[in-house]
């Protein structure tokens, strides 16, 4: 099926020098600062926030309320949950300015952020990991882990499908199975 030019709600704000891929789509009250740049059929909810030269892969979905700041990049296929946020300054004060402060932040593929999360920045989350509702990541999160919490604690592993595994790191959705080693797993079938 081919793809289509981006929509954009009439509401959404969209700054100059953005970049929309193709079968994207924009909704009510977003705003899209300069620089930045939305992949190919992603879906930005109500009310999205995408800060300067943030980047955004294809096939992302970022959910209603979700303020992606300034430093942050997010790789193809990740989900951001409801109200999700990430910062992008350690010590914020009002009264200080930090701009050159800011600290990376990188969402690799696949991964799921859960709705009231906040992603502290700094950190990287790894392929297909899986942020828990309401969590608060304050390091960087192992490729397929899951963690809940505030702060955020592992809690188990993931398979790319979206399931976690089980005690044998056997995924009941599409029967992958895995293996650990060092602190990671892998996929043995």
């Amino acid at each position: 099926m081919p793809l289509e030019n981006p929509f954009i709600h009439e509401s959404a704000i969209v700054d100059p020098d953005v970049r929309i891929g193709d079968g994207s789509k924009v909704w009510h009250f977003s705003h899209i600062m300069s620089g930045a740049s939305i992949g190919v059929g992603c879906v930005l909810g109500q009310n999205v926030f995408i800060g300067s030269q943030v980047q955004v892969g294809d096939r992302c979905k970022i959910q209603n309320n979700v303020s992606v700041v300034t430093g942050v990049t997010l790789a193809n296929d990740v989900f951001c949950g409801p109200s999700a946020v990430f910062t992008n300054v350690l010590t914020p004060r009002c009264g200080v300015s930090r701009l050159d402060e800011f600290l990376p932040t990188v969402v690799e593929e696949g991964v799921t952020i859960g709705a009231n999360s906040t992603i502290v920045c700094g950190v990287t989350l790894g392929r297909y990991c899986f942020i828990g509702a309401g969590s608060v990541v304050t390091k960087s999160v192992t490729a397929q882990a899951l963690v809940i919490g505030n702060p955020a604690h592992y809690a188990g592993w993931m398979c790319v499908c979206g399931e976690r595994l089980d005690d044998e790191l056997l995924c009941h959705r599409c029967a992958s199975r895995y293996r650990c080693s060092d602190n990671s797993i892998q996929l043995i079938k």
